[in-house]
């Protein structure tokens, strides 16, 4: 009898040893923990590299963001997935580059879905948009395979006029926001009426009669609380992708800057839209120390790409001189702050280690245990090492970026081979000695020049939302 219980023992104790990391990497009943912690990832809108304080902003308040970086790592050489918003924000998502994404631009130049799109001025316009496919495989897909709770706060911008491609349907279990599908949803803006749960529009009744009681950004920081505190027993990945600073420049309380006479109106709102935001995550962090789990969260902030020509560029240097600006492949388009902070994990460092937004996918997944639930055929590497004070060589690899037919460009190590407009000749920069691309030097290196022309057209692949001379291809849904 004593000789069969131990049997039974035995064959409990290997079932339960073969049961056990399926649980853990499930996330099943278990907090975050530092090892495995939660994720918060915040995004900015439109915000130029030089509009923090911590980035080398002279005029723009921003202590929280810059507390972030000054007890963690910030990265100096930090790209976006590409100049523009829905781009940039599928290739964060997917972990691919604008060579492959299915979305690569805001607006698609065959196929699609037609819908609206109304101006800050009211104007509408009728325009056609890709949405994020059920075959695209998103960092909350990845995430939620391992046991962490998803959610996404604010703006998608990948359903392109699709309902079903809301983040609630690709991969997040939770959606506080707008998308571009039901053009009210975020109207008006920045003291929104309307607003998603999840499918269903809601109505924010403060600010009903385009009353301006409660802003944007802190609607957002509201929702992201509340989820916080829902899930605070197990681990989570929150997404916030505020407004701020996306014009139009719309904030009541300027307070911060209202001594600044010689600054014009928008100026000033430009800033405290940047400085309310950083309030507001202020408040955020707070809460997560109020709660304990300061420690057991990694806090990553980013911008989605450079300040627009909209921005006062000239009075803020929002995009720290850097030649170009949103919508350009060039530095002030595609360069952007990426901060990350834990507390006793995360060591205070600045890297000039080059990165961008397809990393971030791979990165996360490694950081959460999840590297097998990874897609094929992603584009960025698993940086996690240098979060944590490691070394991983990140600069002898191709980063590529482009607007099908329009603009394209890539960087190896310290040359960047690019070109903004059609059909233009590639211009060659060596981004150590000249970081401000003033001085084209193609015509002094026109090997390497054809070299990197030769890598980027491998690294393009045909798309049916914008098909280039040539390519008929057919939509897969």
């Amino acid at each position: 009898m004593r000789k069969r219980w131990t049997r039974v023992c035995l064959a409990l104790a290997m079932a339960s040893a073969f049961f056990a990391p399926r649980c853990h990497a499930a996330g099943e009943h278990s907090a975050a923990t530092p090892d495995r912690p939660n994720i918060i990832f915040i995004l900015a809108d439109d915000l130029g590299y030089g509009d923090l304080s911590c980035y080398g902003s002279r005029y723009v308040q921003t202590p929280n963001i810059d507390r972030l970086a000054r007890t963690g790592t910030s990265f100096t050489q930090s790209y976006a997935g590409s100049g523009i918003s829905s781009p940039s924000r599928c290739s964060l998502m997917t972990g691919k580059n604008t060579g492959k994404t299915t979305i690569r631009d805001n607006q698609c130049t065959a196929n699609g879905i037609r819908g609206m799109k109304v101006s800050p001025k009211g104007d509408t316009t009728y325009i056609r948009r890709a949405n994020l496919l059920p075959t695209d495989t998103t960092i909350a897909t990845v995430l939620s395979a391992a046991g962490y709770r998803t959610c996404l706060v604010n703006k998608w911008h990948l359903d392109g006029y699709d309902p079903k491609a809301a983040p609630n349907h690709r991969g997040f279990h939770e959606f506080y926001g707008w998308t571009i599908s039901t053009v009210e949803s975020n109207s008006p803006y920045y003291y929104p009426y309307y607003r998603f749960h999840g499918d269903s529009l809601i109505h924010i009744d403060d600010n009903a009669g385009d009353a301006h009681v409660r802003h944007n950004t802190d609607i957002s920081t509201d929702d992201a609380l509340a989820f916080i505190d829902r899930n605070k027993e197990r681990p989570f990945f929150l997404y916030l992708a505020y407004d701020a600073p996306h014009e139009p420049y719309i904030i009541d309380n300027t307070v911060w800057y209202d001594d600044m006479t010689q600054w014009t109106a928008d100026t000033k709102r430009y800033a405290s839209l940047i400085t309310h935001m950083d309030a507001a995550i202020g408040r955020l962090l707070a809460h997560v120390d109020s709660l304990g789990l300061r420690e057991n969260t990694m806090v990553i902030f980013a911008s989605d790409n450079g300040a627009p020509l909209l921005a006062p560029i000239g009075e803020l240097d929002c995009n720290a001189g850097f030649n170009g600006h949103k919508g350009q492949l060039y530095e002030g388009g595609i360069r952007v702050p990426f901060i990350v902070n834990q507390p006793g994990r995360v060591p205070v460092q600045k890297l000039g280690n080059i990165i961008y937004f397809p990393d971030v996918m791979p990165t996360l997944a490694a950081l959460a245990g999840a590297e097998e639930h990874l897609p094929q055929g992603i584009d960025g590497m698993n940086i996690l090492p240098l979060f944590y004070g490691g070394k991983v060589d990140t600069d002898n690899r191709l980063l590529y970026w482009e607007f099908t037919g329009k603009q394209r460009a890539a960087r190896r190590g310290d040359w960047k081979c690019v070109t903004v407009k059609k059909n233009r000749p590639l211009e060659l920069y060596n981004l150590k000695d000249d970081p401000y691309e003033r001085h084209n030097l193609a015509a002094e290196h026109p090997e390497m020049v054809e070299q990197f022309d030769r890598e980027m057209r491998q690294m393009h692949h045909p798309s049916p939302y914008w098909p280039l001379e040539g390519e008929n291809l057919k939509v897969k849904e």
